[in-house]
């Protein structure tokens, strides 16, 4: 992530911080995760990928097992995957 300009790789920024925040909610982490998944959707504004849609799909696949226990974070996360994968289709 630190050899690519954010701004010039948007969609491999976005899908490598999707990928780490599932990494860190595997290990259980689930707040650092949601960080990582909230910046990761903030990256994803104004891109249409499939990689993307994908990577919100797992993302949400993941915090499955934390939405009635997990911290307050992952309503959030929910919320907003919920809203990106509507506009990326």
């Amino acid at each position: 992530m630190r050899t690519r300009a954010k701004q010039t790789f948007t969609r491999t920024h976005s899908v490598t911080l999707g990928y780490l925040g599932a990494v860190q909610a595997r290990r259980g982490a689930v707040e650092a995760a949601c960080d990582t998944w909230g910046r990761a959707l903030d990256t994803m504004e104004g891109v249409r990928s499939g990689r993307a849609r994908d990577t919100v799909i797992d993302m949400r696949r993941t915090l499955s097992p934390f939405r009635d226990r997990g911290p307050a974070c992952v309503a959030d996360i929910e919320d907003r995957a919920r809203t990106v994968l509507a506009r990326i289709g």
